[in-house]
């Protein structure tokens, strides 16, 4: 089969659904709700301390046994779970709007922690299907799609409701954007079980075997460096774009610009970018596509500092909006093409017998960047400016790609 050929199937059209379905209920946490929690004055440091309720992406791995081991009645192991998470999730943000930041700030920040430990569980298990679904050789062509359409839903928290807030009260906006958790429900109810996966015997086996399992394939010492790798690889670009929302308003954007020119500016480029990636990684392969992919998300994080440079906008032209639609394009660009390696990556290294925990242990350490080191972004702003700040993010991006080294050599071409 040619690789266009692999690209239009079933499987990957499914693909489709699990990333518009996971990206959502994240990027609301990343893009919707800090700019929500600005526009009405609350304060960065504030807005950087929300990166915390995002604590359950990164101990996910604790609960995923139970989802590899019980299985939900009527619907089946995955199929199940997928279901009771985004009904849930839809539930949980159409609820959160009708809060006020100013005097409900403590039942804002409990919705939130629940909204964020749905979307993991979601994860967990939408993760664990695709990866039972997809083969090895369609393993970086099919994590590209859903790394695409994971960015794509970003447009619909990121773009749609920004823009719908500057006229509608805010409890409308987030029901309408909780709206956009059906199409996800309506894969699960229409998609069959994965064949020939077996659960555990037990939770013990669930807990304590997938553990055992990776450690006695890769041993101790270059389990070690791929956990590593894990943590840093997307901790700059990460940091980066933490509060990229907030930023853009302090440069004088307003939210209608920031929706239709900021946010639509990175959607091209990363659907482009992240095809081609995905086709690309069938002939190059995942160890060089990490080492390609990886330069350009270090490159994309000076256009946030070139950006700051040249400062905050009393007047925004048609000049100014040319400059923020590139560097969002080129960060769009970078990070679409190093999560569909990376995502590969973290796919290609687990064992299809324990798909869930392996997957979920890996990706919580992906996200441990995100959650704690994000947490102290507002703090870091206000003591080195926004310049500073992205300066330092590109000098953290660097420890991932040295690991490469180590766990994705150039020379070892591998599907």
């Amino acid at each position: 089969m040619s690789v266009w050929q692999q690209l239009f199937t079933r499987r990957m059209l499914i693909c489709v659904f699990t990333g518009f379905s996971s990206g959502l209920p994240l990027y609301l946490l990343f893009n919707l709700i800090p700019a929500w929690l600005r526009s009405e004055h609350v304060d960065l440091k504030t807005i950087g301390l929300f990166a915390l309720i995002q604590f359950p992406y990164t101990w996910k791995f604790l609960w995923s046994p139970l989802l590899d081991r019980y299985v939900v009645p009527a619907f089946g192991r995955r199929r199940g779970w997928m279901l009771l998470a985004q009904i849930s999730l839809l539930l949980v943000i159409a609820t959160l709007g009708g809060f006020s930041p100013q005097t409900d700030m403590t039942t804002i920040v409990l919705f939130c922690t629940l909204l964020a430990f749905l979307s993991a569980t979601q994860d967990i298990v939408l993760d664990a299907y695709r990866r039972e679904l997809l083969n090895d050789a369609e393993l970086g062509l099919g994590n590209s799609v859903h790394v695409n359409a994971y960015r794509i839903a970003g447009l619909i928290p990121g773009s749609l409701s920004l823009i719908l807030a500057d006229t509608l009260p805010w409890d409308l906006v987030f029901i309408i954007t909780a709206l956009f958790m059906l199409p996800g429900l309506l894969m699960t109810l229409l998609v069959k079980e994965p064949l020939n996966v077996i659960p555990p015997k037990n939770l013990r086996a669930a807990v304590v075997e997938p553990f055992r399992e990776f450690i006695h394939r890769q041993g101790w010492h270059s389990a070690l460096f791929i956990l590593a790798f894990l943590f840093f690889y997307k901790l700059g670009d990460s940091m980066c774009t933490a509060l990229a929302t907030p930023f853009y308003m302090d440069m004088g954007f307003s939210k209608t610009q920031i929706g239709l020119i900021a946010k639509n500016a990175g959607l091209w480029p990363a659907v482009i970018g992240g095809l081609l990636g995905g086709l690309w990684m069938v002939k190059i392969g995942i160890n060089r596509a990490l080492w390609l992919f990886g330069v350009v998300q270090v490159v994309s994080i000076f256009g946030f500092a070139w950006l700051a440079g040249v400062g905050h906008h009393a007047e925004i032209t048609s000049l100014e909006l040319a400059q923020l639609a590139f560097v969002i394009g080129l960060e769009a660009l970078g990070v679409g093409l190093g999560t569909a390696a990376f995502v590969a990556f973290i796919a290609r290294s687990t064992h299809p017998a324990y798909t869930a925990t392996q997957f979920a242990l890996f990706t919580s350490l992906a996200a441990m960047p995100r959650t704690f080191a994000n947490a102290a972004t507002g703090w870091l702003v206000e003591m080195m400016g926004w310049m500073g700040f992205f300066f330092l993010c590109a000098l953290l991006a660097i420890p991932g790609m040295l690991l490469l080294l180590k766990v994705a050599p150039w020379k070892e071409k591998q599907a």
